[in-house]
């Protein structure tokens, strides 16, 4: 079998970046000579030296009707690759290709500009469509000036292929964005309870989006960290956390307002309820989330106390 990659968008959306950015990587360094199979020729011409370095050989199909297999097999046989790349041509519809029976697609990746997403998705429906039924991944580039819409944008290419890996990326690189929809918990439940994977989430979505949770009332399980020159009334209950390894650990918690903070002891464990407000904290040098227990109840340690994002 041979294996077939597949990037397929609209002109100047970012697939020639794509597979150049890919060419490039030591994973990709291997034995075996690379065909590329380009469909539309961009403004971005790929660099001689790059292609030589990758063993890659280029060959160019400029009509439609010229993506057939017969021709395909030809090319193969011409250069006979290890494997296959093909940039294919936004215009063209991808519901009519058709490739050798014997080309595996291993990858297929859709690139969008997410400037001129919402102009493609209003007039090309159909075509955007069939590019990104079939794509494992769907990357949004140049998202700089259109933040605020990524979350209408994932809703979008979700209701056409709701297994699509959907991924934003702006001029500093590849945006690192929860959105509301992927919550592992319902904003709506009169008590959000948090358990692990929940709590570390909401811990770090509460400082992007704390608009979120102002008002929302939390429940979780949660350790006793009371600070020196704390003020009287205010404990920290939080959780350790390790990012990548063990040397990496940190205390993740916000401050929390409870008249019977003076009784709790350092380190022990406590069930939480408590509400999410915006107010100033002097640690945070400026407004943050504070939080005010309904009730604080002595608990257990959980199974797993260190919570792990790597």
């Amino acid at each position: 079998m041979k294996p077939v990659y597949v990037i397929n968008g609209f002109l100047e959306s970012g697939k020639t970046e794509f597979i150049s950015f890919t060419l490039a990587q030591n994973y990709f360094q291997v034995r075996g000579k690379t065909l590329l199979i380009l469909c539309e020729e961009g403004e971005n011409e790929y660099d001689p030296a790059l292609l030589e370095k990758s063993r890659t050989e280029v060959e160019l199909i400029e009509r439609e009707e010229d993506f057939n297999p017969a021709n395909l097999t030809a090319l193969e046989k011409r250069h006979k690759p290890e494997r296959i790349i093909i940039e294919y041509n936004g215009m063209w519809n991808y519901k009519n290709a058709k490739l050798p029976w014997y080309w595996t697609i291993e990858q297929q990746i859709t690139t969008i500009d997410g400037s001129t997403f919402p102009m493609y998705y209003t007039n090309m429906r159909s075509l955007l469509a069939e590019m990104i039924r079939k794509s494992e991944m769907i990357i949004f580039n140049r998202c700089d000036t259109v933040r605020e819409q990524l979350n209408s944008y994932k809703r979008n290419i979700k209701a056409v292929n709701p297994d699509a890996d959907v991924i934003f990326e702006d001029s500093k690189g590849e945006i690192d964005e929860i959105f509301e929809e992927d919550l592992p918990y319902d904003l709506n439940q009169p008590i959000i309870d948090l358990d692990n994977e929940g709590y570390g989430i909401w811990y770090l979505d509460s400082m992007d989006h704390l608009e979120r949770y102002e008002g929302k009332t939390l429940r979780f399980v949660a350790m006793v960290l009371k600070p020196e020159q704390f003020p009287k009334g205010y404990f920290v209950p939080g959780r350790m956390a390790m990012t990548c390894c063990a040397d990496d650990m940190a205390f993740l918690g916000y401050a929390c307002e409870y008249e019977g903070a003076d009784e709790l002891k350092q380190k022990e464990w406590v069930k939480v309820t408590a509400r999410v407000a915006k107010e100033y904290w002097a640690d945070y040098k400026g407004e943050g989330p504070i939080l005010h227990a309904v009730s604080v109840e002595k608990t257990k340690a959980p199974r797993e106390p260190v919570i792990s994002f790597s």
